[in-house]
């Protein structure tokens, strides 16, 4: 006999995930976009050392990521064979539209591959490098992969803007006037993102 409540439970779930899982990688998403045109062309390319990569690098990085890892991912491995994991991490000096260009195709590999999921796919197994993951795993693997990327590109603009940066959250001084402003609303259940 079917437990009607546990299904509809774990349907809502997996719905829910897949929903919020989204809106956390676009969340990151905007993230890089907004460090991304806040820097100038020099700035795209700065190195803190001969070890360090500059944001085009990371952007490099996380566009070959993306690429190998959503291509295809239910039916292939996701560390494909055309992958030069290695050139990555070379700056090139393509100029800043080029970076954004790869930027763009990274991200959209991804989000059509995520956005294409439906939630009884979510418990399948998926291989990168032959260890295999579930789909969540593969997800939330990536997300935190990302974010830990895209929080280097931030560290780096700010730290190359100074005074011109732009908060990209709660701004210094700031805290007490934005939990005024979220505490005096109704509670509702919603994504953070939703207020961006």
């Amino acid at each position: 006999m079917v437990n009607h409540t546990n299904y509809q439970t774990k349907h809502t779930m997996n719905t829910e995930y897949l929903s919020s899982v989204i809106k956390q990688f676009k969340y990151y998403k905007h993230l890089g976009d907004k460090t991304l045109e806040m820097v100038n062309e020099d700035e795209l390319h700065w190195q803190g050392g001969e070890d360090s990569n500059s944001i085009a690098i990371i952007v490099k990085h996380l566009s070959g990521n993306m690429k190998s890892r959503w291509t295809n991912f239910l039916t292939e491995d996701g560390e494909k064979k055309w992958r030069d994991r290695d050139a990555e991490f070379v700056d090139d000096f393509d100029p800043k539209e080029g970076i954004i260009a790869q930027w763009e195709s990274g991200w959209n590999c991804l989000f059509n591959a995520l956005e294409s999921l439906d939630e009884a796919q979510l418990s399948e197994l998926i291989y990168i490098r032959n260890q295999g993951h579930t789909v969540v795993e593969a997800i939330n693997r990536q997300l935190c992969h990302y974010s830990y990327h895209v929080g280097q590109m931030v560290f780096i603009g700010k730290l190359l803007k100074g005074s011109e940066w732009q908060s990209l959250s709660i701004a210094k001084n700031a805290s007490n006037q934005y939990n005024a402003e979220k505490f005096s609303q109704e509670k509702i259940k919603r994504h953070f993102t939703d207020d961006q």
